[in-house]
């Protein structure tokens, strides 16, 4: 009795992790990060320590020190941000990702198998490539989609916002204590 009283009072309490990571650099594309980050940061939300990293720097070791994971990128050429390609090229085999013998996305078996993901695009025109491209890799991952895909065409109005809002709070909330 004493010792859970003193873990109770002492020891730290775990949070969960949220990763965001992104790639923002144009106005719409940071509009976005900061709504779904103001989402995840609600004050309904506890227990979620939230971590954002730009998909250049994000790591494996990132990735699998997080619960779940909020992920942004513009849509270039009808593709996700060669900055999110990036990431995911340099995390997905450490993170137990799966390929099978033709080198399409396998049955993941990883250690983040089974967390929850949301996404949010912006582009000018298609976003049909973008979003496949990324929903094969975590899928391939085995990430669960926890929330629709936010797909933003043209300007980032308050609707927009509210939306990535939603999103980001959403995620936080099913990691919350």
């Amino acid at each position: 009795m004493m010792r859970s009283l003193y873990r109770l009072l002492c020891e730290p309490a775990l949070m969960a992790r949220l990763l965001v990571v992104h790639h923002s650099p144009t106005r719409s594309t940071q509009a976005l990060l900061e709504a779904a980050i103001s989402g995840t940061q609600d004050d309904a939300i506890e227990g979620v320590e939230v971590v954002v990293r730009p998909a250049l720097e994000a790591t494996a070791d990132d990735v699998v020190a997080a619960d779940g994971y909020v992920l942004g990128s513009p849509v270039n050429f009808g593709y996700m941000s060669g900055a999110l390609k990036h990431f995911f090229d340099t995390t997905f085999l450490a993170v137990g990702g799966a390929l099978d013998p033709t080198g399409s996305a396998g049955d993941s078996e990883g250690v983040t198998k089974g967390r929850p993901y949301g996404l949010w695009m912006h582009g000018r025109y298609d976003l049909t490539g973008g979003v496949r491209a990324v929903q094969s890799i975590v899928g391939a991952l085995g990430w669960k989609q926890a929330y629709d895909v936010l797909a933003v065409l043209g300007e980032v109005g308050d609707e927009e916002r509210s939306n990535a809002y939603e999103l980001g709070a959403t995620i936080a909330a099913l990691l919350s204590n």
